[in-house]
């Protein structure tokens, strides 16, 4: 191979790794490169590649090493779409079996044949003999000229036969062939001829120029795949049987794609995922830079009626909807769910992956577990519960004296405040930075919150449904030294720090969340948060992955981003911005994000638009909206629905009265969406014991109640296929025009935005708080909360605060208990009636049916 030594790029870089190198611009942003060489390690080696392969600005990659230094593995880390040299497997591979638009072409093959191009001697037939040429060079050269339609054999010096060879081939002739060994007749390209080759190349175009066009090929392509596209993804097969199997062994019996083969197919770089094992991978940030300019695709909001107790399949609508349209009609979709907790896991509900035939998979990785994140979320806000705690027993203990010691301590002789100590004396308006400087009234405010134990909102959480602990004692060792308080736990996905990881756009925003989470009031009723107890930085350490959306994939192989969790009924019920805005740039500007809000549109939806939408700046197309004919029976008048108790007969034959008096509820969630200015589909979710008179009605009454058009859907029974209708009409209804409108504006007093939701989409008469909840609200308003958005927590079974109360409640007053602050998440939860922030477990928990095979490892009863 001959290397001229220099390099002119004008639009993309190629890098020969193997010598440092120094870079000087040249005109119109070119890039002069200069080497000198060095020897290193072959781990440093692979290091620095696998770093030069995730580096976007890079195009090219060229290996200038010592033969000895060219392994197999150094070669082959380097990835096929930077290798402008073409010597990696992968490259060699394309070119051998002809896929030329794929590969690169080693530039010194590709000089060879310019050479025999230029002798006129490439004639379909003609043998070829190859003599000393080894490698990706020897393999390059036989597949340019079999593609020529060429006959090659190749040879070594030491080759016994090397004489009968040279007879009658078309020669590569070096120094050593004896003229007589040459037959007349045959055609000899001589060194002296590549060398003027080469002399001409050099004018014209070197082999530093095929490198270069080589790295721009790179670029072009790499640019190519950043334009927005139709995916190029392998739907997995289904093939439904009847009767349906159980969600775990249709979840079994299909193979996912590996993550990393569906983050191509969908325009991930290699860089910009982190897999955990095999079905699923952390998803960086880095991806919102890399396609900022590009436009997002339309964005579809899947919600539903006011459920039964064992919910009505807005997880399953959603996947099945984007199998659909990903797998059926040929549309970018992207899925975007909320991770399960493990509190209805092993409780009543189940799993969220979906059910039947359209699920995330696998369903148990889905569903345990997952990659970590509800776990990060208990870890960090079971440190901030600790240190609240901690800090007041050693404030109740200890001098100021004794206490700047220990928060600010001299280590080897020096002794300085950490960065956020600094913005806590920022915060106290002391604009100082040596620790010796303060005086014992700067000292005082420094080391002392002072904190109200009698107002702390935080508290401990567990992802367990566990009814004991709504309230426990606390301090009651010994070493506490009397420090005893009554506290609480709440449900993991109702921590603070998850609706954060919900509604945070990138890591600097979680981390200034965090910081502004308030804990308690201290003794002068000014707010403490996080970053006053100086543990805001530590919480953002143990959520640094837990921001990172999971992609997963659906039964039939299309994406799916899976990220945050909180609940619909205790908190604001959606997933993340951050997994929305990802899929949004990924699909492009013709695809599809369908993401769900928790329970009925009157509380995972109104939030939704709300808080999240506030919050994100994403504004939906559409609303589909979930319902069932076993809700609407239940609406209509029909008996209780109990998790773990057979359905009465009404629920399983034909009743069509009962059905058109729940549709009340139905209307009434339509009329809620379009206080939004959404327009809305609703998709009837198809049960076996459904009759085609309930379901012809439940369209006919949707359709005359301004929704904008009505279907049914069975993909719980056949997949994406059976959703194909709900995703024609999603398409034609996303290309409407439509303007959302908030509910109210973040202006109003909070009684008043509190009061709006209440009448407006609940139907209530009037709203009654209680002088607990009163005083709360003045506090907030004196603290500088008053223009937050509201976060209602009520129970999901009613639209009013009473379970038992189906259908369409009036003329209730909606009673609100008490009134709580998420400072960091950024909204007010009143809390409704008895709602509780931790679930208890039912005489028969999901547990019972769970299980581990011991001899395979297989999860049996998960649903």
């Amino acid at each position: 191979m001959f290397f001229f030594g220099r390099v002119v790029i004008s639009f993309s870089f190629f890098f020969f790794l193997g010598r440092k190198y120094t870079c000087s611009r040249l005109a119109h942003g070119s890039v002069f490169l200069k080497r000198c060489f060095v020897f290193c390690l072959v781990e440093q080696l692979v290091d620095e590649i696998l770093k030069l392969n995730e580096d976007p600005k890079i195009h090219g990659l060229v290996l200038d090493l010592p033969i000895g230094a060219l392994s197999g593995r150094v070669i082959n880390s380097v990835t096929p779409e930077k290798d402008v040299d073409g010597i990696t497997d992968v490259n060699l591979g394309r070119l051998i079996r002809g896929d030329l638009s794929e590969c690169f072409v080693p530039p010194a093959a590709s000089a060879v044949l310019q050479l025999l191009d230029q002798a006129d001697v490439l004639t379909v037939g003609k043998k070829v003999l190859i003599i000393g040429a080894t490698g990706s060079l020897e393999a390059a050269l036989q597949a340019l000229l079999k593609k020529k339609g060429m006959i090659t054999i190749s040879s070594q010096w030491l080759s016994k036969n090397l004489k009968e060879l040279v007879r009658a081939k078309l020669i590569l002739k070096p120094e050593g062939i004896l003229a007589e060994w040459i037959k007349t007749g045959s055609t000899i390209v001589t060194y002296d001829q590549i060398t003027k080759l080469l002399q001409w190349l050099e004018l014209n175009m070197s082999i530093s120029l095929l490198f270069e066009i080589n790295t721009v090929e790179s670029s072009s392509r790499w640019i190519t795949n950043q334009q927005r596209k139709r995916w190029d993804v392998r739907a997995l097969k289904l093939q439904p049987l009847s009767p349906v199997p159980s969600d775990i062994e249709i979840s079994r019996a299909q193979t996912p794609k590996a993550i990393e083969v569906l983050a191509k197919e969908i325009g991930l770089l290699a860089g910009e995922i982190e897999s955990f094992g095999r079905n699923k991978a952390k998803v960086k940030l880095s991806l919102l830079e890399r396609l900022k300019e590009h436009p997002d695709g339309k964005y579809v909001l899947v919600a539903g009626i006011t459920p039964t107790p064992l919910g009505e399949g807005k997880s399953t609508v959603t996947v099945g909807l984007v199998q659909a349209l990903g797998a059926h009609l040929g549309i970018n979709s992207f899925a975007c769910v909320r991770q399960p907790s493990q509190g209805p896991t092993f409780g009543v509900k189940g799993g969220a992956a979906g059910g039947g035939y359209a699920q995330v998979i696998p369903m148990e990785e889905f569903n345990l577990h997952l990659t970590g994140d509800i776990h990060a979320i208990t870890a960090a806000n079971n440190l901030l519960a600790a240190a609240i705690d901690a800090r007041i027993l050693h404030e109740a203990t200890q001098s100021d004296k004794a206490l700047y010691n220990r928060l600010v301590p001299t280590i080897n002789g020096v002794r300085q405040f950490s960065p956020i100590q600094l913005a806590r004396l920022k915060r106290l308006r002391v604009d100082k930075s040596d620790p010796s400087t303060l005086t014992p009234g700067e000292v005082s405010n420094f080391v002392r919150l002072d904190i109200d134990p009698s107002t702390i909102t935080w508290q401990r959480v567990v992802d367990t449904n566990d009814r004991f602990l709504r309230k426990i004692t606390i301090g009651q060792s010994s070493t506490e030294k009397g420090f005893i308080r009554e506290a609480q736990f709440d449900i993991a996905v109702a921590s603070e720090i998850m609706a954060i990881l919900a509604l945070t756009d990138g890591l600097a925003d979680m981390n200034k969340r965090l910081g502004n989470i308030v804990v308690a009031n201290n003794r002068k009723g000014q707010p403490v948060t996080a970053e006053d107890l100086g543990v805001s930085g530590a919480l953002a350490v143990l959520m640094k992955d837990a921001i990172k959306p999971t992609l997963m994939q659906t039964l039939e192989g299309t994406p799916v981003f899976v990220h945050a969790g909180p609940f619909a009924n205790i908190a604001h019920g959606n997933s993340s911005v951050l997994a929305d805005k990802m899929a949004l740039k990924l699909v492009g500007e013709q695809g599809f994000v369908v993401t769900e809000a928790g329970f009925g549109a009157d509380i995972g939806m109104e939030k939704f638009f709300n808080i999240k939408c506030r919050a994100s700046g994403l504004y939906p197309n559409v609303v589909v909206l979930v319902a069932t004919i076993r809700a609407l029976k239940m609406h209509g008048g029909g008996p209780n629905v109990t998790a773990g108790k057979p359905l009465t007969k009404e629920y399983t034959e034909e009743n069509l009265k009962l059905v058109a008096d729940g549709c009340s509820n139905l209307q009434k969630q339509i009329q809620i969406a379009h206080l939004f200015g959404m327009p809305v589909i609703v998709a009837i979710n198809v049960f076996k014991s459904d009759t085609e008179a309930e379901i012809d009605l439940v369209c006919q009454i949707a359709k005359h109640s301004g929704a904008y058009d009505a279907v049914s859907c069975n993909h719980w029974a056949a997949g994406g296929r059976g959703t194909v209708q709900l995703a024609e009409a999603v398409e034609r209804a996303a290309n409407e025009k439509s303007t959302l409108s908030f509910l109210y504006d973040l202006k109003l007093p909070i009684v008043e935005k509190i009061r709006t939701i209440a009448q407006k989409v609940y139907g209530a008469k009037d709203i009654e708080l209680s002088p607990e909840a009163q005083s709360k609200v003045d506090l907030y308003v004196k603290q500088g909360f008053g223009d937050l958005p509201i976060c209602m927590a009520k129970t999901h079974l009613s639209l009013s605060h009473q379970p038992e109360r189906k259908g369409v409640p009036t003329g209730f007053i909606l009673p609100i208990r008490d009134v709580r602050a998420s400072i960091g998440a950024g909204f007010i939860y009143p809390l409704v009636g008895t709602m509780s922030t931790m679930p208890g477990l039912p005489t028969r928990p999901c547990f019972y049916d769970i299980d581990l095979d011991s001899d395979t490892e297989q999860i049996t009863g998960l649903f």
